[in-house]
């Protein structure tokens, strides 16, 4: 028809509304075993989660603090961040990036060690009920919960900064992915997302701000941030229990991370996107310690759309457009 402006195009991951004729008795009894699986799941979870919180708290409770106590206090006497020599297997050895010690500066200089403890739980436990309230109380986020009770209960009890990154892995935004990626660094792979659903934009936003963190930490401590690349490697793998399949072997660890990058590439537009994006940053490390993968939970709850990246940000339609249609 002449005059006629077509549609904007849907946004990825865009669906068409389900069909509403009579349910499929067989695929509602096939749902509903499922969902009574994950619940049996779910409270196995819960149980094992239950004794590894007894576990660690009665064993080495906020074990992890010492590694960001003992940096802090490295960057503010004057000496190098990463230590020439150390055990990585130990919970005391420092191989984040830079920005984390440096961002801890400040209390390390004025709080003994057991006030920093507790004052860094706290950070974790907050950021902890934070990621309950991201999430929502919905059967699904209660279903990962119990079943990721163990590595939850695990990074909990001993203060691992994987908590708050699971915070900002969940937020979804190019900032928090930035931020997180910059605690460890494999959650920067969760941009194939974005990639997949061509969303530039956020994309751009991510190296921004990447760039900008990087250029922060290389101005105030640029000795750290010049050496960190020269601190970490593929050996520290070894000596932990890493169920990483690199520990197995490193050419199955790269054909698997290959082939779940390109599959998250291409689920990215599909209601599975985020969930396989969250698992590729996730699971992609050669160092797979039990506790991170409850960075898994990220995945319950797609994150909000970027600004300017959302089906809300499209143009509105003029009058002309809207007469045309309410006359059809």
């Amino acid at each position: 028809m002449i005059g006629r402006r077509t549609k904007p195009r849907p946004p990825p991951g865009t669906y068409l509304k389900p069909h509403k004729g009579p349910p499929d008795p067989a695929g509602e009894r096939l749902q509903l075993m499922g969902w009574w699986l994950l619940y049996g799941l779910a409270a196995v979870g819960a149980i094992a989660g239950l004794w590894m919180l007894w576990f660690h708290l009665s064993t080495d409770p906020l074990s992890d603090v010492r590694a960001y106590y003992d940096a802090a206090t490295r960057l503010n006497e004057g000496r190098p961040l990463y230590a020439a020599a150390g055990d990585a297997t130990t919970p005391t050895y420092y191989f984040y990036p830079p920005l984390l010690a440096i961002v801890m500066r400040p209390f390390a200089a004025v709080m003994p060690y057991h006030v920093f403890a507790v004052g860094w739980e706290v950070v974790v436990v907050a950021s902890f009920v934070a990621l309950l309230q991201r999430l929502g109380a919905n059967r699904t986020a209660y279903v990962a919960l119990g079943i990721l009770a163990l590595p939850i209960a695990w990074s909990l009890a001993i203060a691992q900064a994987h908590v708050p990154l699971t915070l900002l892995l969940a937020i979804g935004q190019p900032w928090s992915i930035a931020l997180a990626a910059n605690i460890k660094l494999f959650p920067i792979l969760v941009a194939v997302w974005w990639l997949g659903r061509r969303q530039y934009g956020a994309v751009g936003s991510l190296i921004g701000w990447l760039a900008l963190l990087g250029f922060v930490q290389w101005v105030i401590e640029p000795d750290g941030a010049s050496a960190f690349f020269g601190a970490v490697g593929l050996d520290q793998a070894a000596g932990v229990r890493n169920i990483s399949p690199y520990a197995v072997s490193p050419v199955l660890w790269a054909v698997l991370g290959v082939a779940g990058a390109v599959g998250a590439l291409f689920l990215a537009p599909t209601r599975w996107g985020w969930a396989a994006a969250v698992a590729l940053a996730t699971l992609a490390t050669p160092r797979l310690i039990v506790y991170m993968l409850m960075g898994l939970l990220a995945a319950v709850r797609e994150p909000d759309p970027p600004r300017g990246e959302g089906p809300n940000d499209l143009p509105p339609p003029d009058a002309a457009e809207i007469y045309v249609g309410s006359a059809r």
